[in-house]
Parts: C-alpha cells; structure tokens; sequence
C-alpha cells in the first residue's frame, strides 16, 4: 500500500530533481572548504519532495497550499544556488541546464496543483477529492 503522495507525478518528479542535484554535488569540481554552502543545496534540493510529502499528510487543504508553496520555495532556492555554483564554475553548463529544465516542469506542477486545490469546495480533506 502507497502513501498517497507516492503516487504523485509533481513527488515523483521531485525525488528526481533531488538525487540529479545531488549527483551533480558529488562530482563538483568545488573547494571542500564551502561544506554549508553545498549543504543548503542539498537540503534546498531534497526539500521539494519532502514538503509534498508532509503538506500532503495535512488534514486541511490550507495546510496543504502552505507546504506546497514551501517546497516552491526550495526549488526557487535550489536554482539560486546553482547559479551561484555555476558563476563560480564548480558546475558546468549543461549540468545546470539539466537541473534547470526539471526545476521549470516542477514549478509548473506545483503552480497548477496549487491552483487546482484553491478551486475545491472547502469541506473537503486533501487525500479525497483532488489527486496529486
């Protein structure tokens, strides 16, 4: 049995873009002397799946928005980050790009599952009448 978030193609998308950007620190060609730096990446990074996750745990569509919005936030920040990374050339182009493009379709996810939870009728719970 699946957690509902599980089945989520905006989670599943997520996970991805966590574990790209992850594998993209593991071969960064950084100075090891800026640890919390690459941790906020990482933790920006890991963050959007998790705040779907815990938002969709919630038991109110408010809640819900909230964590969505959240985990907007850390994609946002994410790419932040790897634009810092990318100036600083411990990154190269395309890796960026890549994360870029995943960053773009996640937003955009989000954005219309946001939207599509602001429609529903307000005493409804977040697991029943709309789908991830």
């Amino acid at each position: 049995m699946a957690f509902a978030f599980e089945k989520s193609d905006v989670f599943r998308k997520a996970i991805d873009f966590g574990t790209t950007v992850i594998d993209v620190v593991e071969r960064m060609n950084a100075p090891r002397n800026h640890f919390r730096l690459i941790e906020q990446l990482e933790a920006a990074a890991t963050s959007v799946a998790m705040n779907i996750a815990e938002g969709k745990g919630r038991y109110s569509k408010k809640e819900f928005r909230h964590f969505l919005y959240i985990a907007r936030g850390s994609l946002y920040e994410t790419i932040a980050l790897l634009q810092i990374l990318l100036k600083l050339k411990w990154i190269d182009l395309e890796s960026y790009q890549n994360i870029y493009a995943g960053a773009e379709e996640i937003s955009k996810m989000l954005a219309g599952l946001i939207h599509s939870i602001a429609k529903t009728p307000t005493n409804t719970s977040p697991s029943e009448p709309y789908q991830l």
